[in-house]
């Protein structure tokens, strides 16, 4: 997310909005961005409306023990509102950057 926010102008200069969602309150949001400095907003899912929409909801394994939590990804809207891109288990190293190429590529 800190990568996001440092490259906000990059994704602006291609008409790009950035916005990051979780089921995390507005409150744990707010607390969150003002200590890493985001520039961005950051929804509230806490029913994981749209992240089961998106099917980022998913099974996840810690220590041997299975729950359900959201999948980190990333998804390109285009001006239309539909997907124009999906990014699954990302990880964080380098993926503000792909996220970036990928835009770059569908700009043309």
């Amino acid at each position: 997310m800190k990568d996001f926010a440092d490259r906000l102008s990059a994704f602006e200069d291609l008409s790009c909005s950035v916005v990051g969602i979780s089921p995390d309150s507005p409150e744990t949001h707010k607390k969150f961005a003002e200590k890493l400095g985001l520039d961005y907003p950051l929804l509230s899912d806490p029913d994981h409306e749209f992240i089961e929409a998106c099917g980022f909801w998913a099974a996840k394994k810690m220590y041997g023990k299975e729950y359900m939590g959201v999948e980190r990804s990333t998804l390109l809207i285009d001006p239309k509102g539909k997907a124009a891109r999906v990014f699954r288990k990302v990880k964080v190293a380098g993926h503000a950057g792909n996220v970036l190429l990928a835009l770059e590529e569908l700009k043309g």
